[in-house]
């Protein structure tokens, strides 16, 4: 006789849990698209950009908003995160489902 268990579970089982497992994680994923807001200065700076940076910047907050995906490191030494789209830099803070935008520079400005 063969004893089922967690710790004796065939393919089959296992390929039908990571199934489920991974529709799991993409429903909970359509509920973490997040609003994105820019401070006063973040505003004044991204008006700054040319059209063609903006939309490369753009694209990658939307991914990031939309998926949680994207180039994004935790600041050290302050509060905050940064995305990377090329030279450029975002920085922003998450609080509940809303990303802060409080800086849109080019990266070799964007940290002073």
């Amino acid at each position: 006789m063969l004893a089922i268990g967690p710790w004796n579970r065939s393919r089959h089982d296992i390929s039908h849990y990571a199934k489920f497992l991974d529709f799991s994680i993409a429903l909970c994923d359509v509920w973490d698209v997040k609003e994105i807001e820019f401070t006063s200065a973040a505003v004044r700076q991204w008006r700054k950009l040319t059209a063609t940076t903006r939309g490369q910047i753009d694209l990658k907050l939307k991914a990031f908003a939309d998926s949680g995906v994207g180039d994004v490191k935790t600041l050290k030494g302050r509060a905050g995160m940064r995305l990377r789209s090329g030279d450029w830099r975002v920085l922003f803070t998450i609080r509940a489902n809303t990303i802060t935008i409080h800086a849109v520079g080019h990266r070799r400005d964007i940290y002073d």
